[in-house]
């Protein structure tokens, strides 16, 4: 359907709650910088007194990477809640489409799962902005937890309630699920959405000092965390088996690298769970045990990122949707996985090498490794500009290819 004069985006997706979803991951890719250069006694998060700190404490170097640090979080964390609140309105008018009913009856319902995705890392920015840009909020954090939790959870009941009418229909009526389009990691998204929820979820074990907040932190997030998994599992598995009978759906190869995300997602969980568990509860895991489980996880990230670049560069992808006459909203799954290999570098780097003694931290090593980390990064906020452009940007006659 060509759509003379206006611009890809005017045809709405669900799929557009990624565009809001990468922004914000970007801003959490400049969170890191703060995260692991600047000295933060006292609190496992920095925070704006550690910024002021280090800025008037360093020299000119400190002082350009907390410019580019903050400027970066306060742009895309913007960026991230503006597209966030254009999707909310455009989904609310597309609700009342026929598109949207069909949209219902197929298996692209499980795309409606982008916008608790989405939403839940709007409160994972949130808690970044309020770190990094108002003072004394740690001396008022603990009061934040309970109502973070109960945030989180609010968006798990609107995701397991999505994924329970999807799942309501197609295993109660049978016949109605298309398995010749099952072919791409597509029915991944439901257990990307919950990934995201249980990784905020384990953010209070990670920084609270209330055993009770601890606690609920650490058994609702490996609730959620653990579903998510399973959830990734069996549509994995039962999605490999349609691309090996009938190759993967064009428009939906992205999908292939949603692993990669949600891995890292998954692992920061763990990692923010292992935190806790040492401070509240005295249960140690050595920094070299650590440095294996993101080794484990960086290698299965790595398997399924060039998996999914080879079929890409092999259906000609990005010909088609990122610099011919096609636009697909799906395409905005492709940030998500470079900025996801960017953040679980910088924690391989910082909490694994560094950490364990095998990497002098701001050694010629350690800027070798952090290279490709930003290399990522950067790669990532190229492509962001890149669609936003295509999809937002005044158009001619382009064609929008919806993703299965």
């Amino acid at each position: 359907m060509a759509h003379s004069g206006t611009r890809p985006a005017d045809t709405y997706s669900p799929l557009y709650f990624l565009a809001s979803l990468g922004a914000g991951g970007l801003a959490v890719t400049f969170f890191m910088y703060l995260m692991f250069w600047v000295p933060h006694p006292g609190q496992p998060v920095p925070v704006f007194e550690d910024i002021l700190n280090a800025w008037s404490t360093h020299g000119i170097a400190m002082k350009a990477a907390l410019v580019v640090a903050v400027t970066g979080i306060a742009g895309f964390a913007f960026l991230n809640i503006k597209m966030l609140i254009w999707n909310l309105s455009q989904m609310s008018k597309f609700k009342k489409t026929e598109g949207y009913a069909k949209l219902r009856q197929t298996n692209g319902e499980t795309q409606l799962l982008a916008m608790p995705l989405a939403l839940a890392m709007t409160v994972n920015v949130g808690f970044i902005i309020g770190l990094v840009f108002v003072p004394k909020l740690w001396t008022v954090v603990e009061y934040l937890f309970p109502m973070a939790i109960i945030a989180f959870l609010a968006i798990a009941v609107i995701a397991l309630r999505e994924i329970g009418l999807f799942l309501g229909r197609v295993l109660a009526e049978g016949g109605v699920f298309d398995v010749t389009a099952n072919n791409s990691f597509a029915q991944l998204l439901p257990a990307f959405a919950l990934a995201m929820v249980a990784v905020g979820l384990s953010a209070p074990a990670a920084m609270s000092t209330v055993p009770a907040i601890v606690g609920s932190s650490l058994v609702l997030s490996t609730i959620i965390g653990t579903i998510a998994a399973l959830y990734a599992t069996i549509a994995a598995i039962t999605a490999f088996n349609s691309m090996l009978h009938h190759g993967t759906a064009k428009e939906s190869g992205p999908t292939l690298l949603v692993v990669v995300p949600l891995l890292t997602v998954l692992g920061i969980m763990l990692l923010r769970q292992e935190h806790g568990l040492h401070t509240t509860f005295e249960v140690h895991a050595a920094n070299a045990e650590t440095l294996m489980l993101l080794t484990k996880i960086l290698a299965v990230q790595f398997a399924f990122g060039l998996l999914g670049l080879l079929v890409l560069k092999r259906q000609g992808y990005a010909d088609a949707f990122l610099r011919g006459d096609g636009n697909s909203p799906g395409a905005y799954a492709l940030i998500c996985p470079g900025v996801a290999l960017s953040v679980m570098l910088q924690f391989w780097i910082n909490k694994g090498l560094v950490a364990s003694g095998l990497v002098a931290k701001f050694g010629i090593a350690y800027w070798g490794f952090t290279a490709v980390a930003l290399g990522f990064q950067i790669a990532m906020i190229l492509l962001v500009l890149h669609l936003n452009r295509r999809h937002f940007g005044k158009s001619a006659d382009q064609q929008v290819v919806p993703a299965e």
